[in-house]
């Protein structure tokens, strides 16, 4: 890879979501909806009958310490790589207390296995490069269910080569490695949802409603961390309107954060 291969790719990733996000509007997000509700479909069988499975098995037989140590190695890892995003976002300060999360967790928590930075009062960001793009102002574009990945936007998925070639994966050289790193990760994670998964499909009654609302409120939020810029009143605390033929979803909270 050449030097100037990472500008060339932030400037394909802008160029490209811009392009893109011309299909989608606060009020219609979702254009491409009958498509998303197909993979929304396929990706609710992978996780029945693949994911489930051993990550209940996994919940049973490890304990809960072992599987929060499991969990805040991960999240240390997600500390570097968010210190970075908040550096190329411009927020120093909130990078520099990432970084030394980092340092800390990694030093003094075996390796990031004990979150000592968080009983220091050093809490995480987790920022990623689909938010970077945004508080760049890099509209969403219209949301995206991915295949086995799950719910995003074109921005997210242009932000996404980037945050996987940075991510704990991809960064070990050993392909056995990588392979094993990946599976404890989407394993654990899993775990962690078994209870959700069950609570939400109770009170959901359009569950692909739901799970789209909620992560384009959550994702509007966390572009300007709750805040909206001075002077935008657009309003995007509105309900989506139903799809055709699909039963109305209890509306998650609105976000006060609207996004571009």
């Amino acid at each position: 890879m050449t030097r100037s291969s990472p500008r060339r790719l932030v400037a394909l990733a802008v160029g490209a979501s811009l392009l893109l996000a011309g299909c989608a509007t606060a009020q219609r997000p979702d254009p491409l909806e009958k498509l998303n509700r197909q993979v929304f479909a396929f990706n609710e069988g992978v996780d029945k009958y693949v994911i489930v499975p051993p990550a209940t098995v996994y919940r049973d037989i490890v304990p809960q310490t072992i599987r929060l140590g499991v969990s805040n190695f991960f999240n240390n890892l997600r500390d570097a790589w968010s210190a970075v995003n908040l550096v190329l976002q411009g927020r120093f300060g909130d990078g520099a207390s990432d970084f030394i999360r980092f340092g800390t967790n990694t030093v003094l928590g075996a390796g990031g296995f004990v979150d000592w930075a968080s009983e220091l009062g050093l809490d995480p960001h987790y920022e990623d490069f689909g938010q970077t793009l945004g508080r760049w102002g890099v509209p969403a574009g219209a949301y995206l269910v991915l295949p086995i990945l799950g719910p995003s936007t074109i921005r997210d998925v242009v932000g996404l080569p980037v945050d996987i070639k940075a991510s704990p994966d991809q960064i070990a050289h050993s392909i056995a490695v990588r392979n094993t790193l990946t599976a404890v990760r989407v394993v654990n994670a899993r775990a962690n949802l078994l209870g959700a998964t069950g609570l939400l499909d109770d009170i959901a009654l359009d569950k692909y409603t739901f799970i789209r609302d909620a992560y384009l409120q959550r994702r509007r939020s966390l572009i300007y961390d709750g805040a909206p810029p001075d002077g935008d009143n657009e309003r995007y605390d509105l309900p989506l309107p139903a799809a055709p033929g699909a039963s109305a979803a209890p509306a998650p909270a609105a976000a006060s954060a609207p996004d571009r």
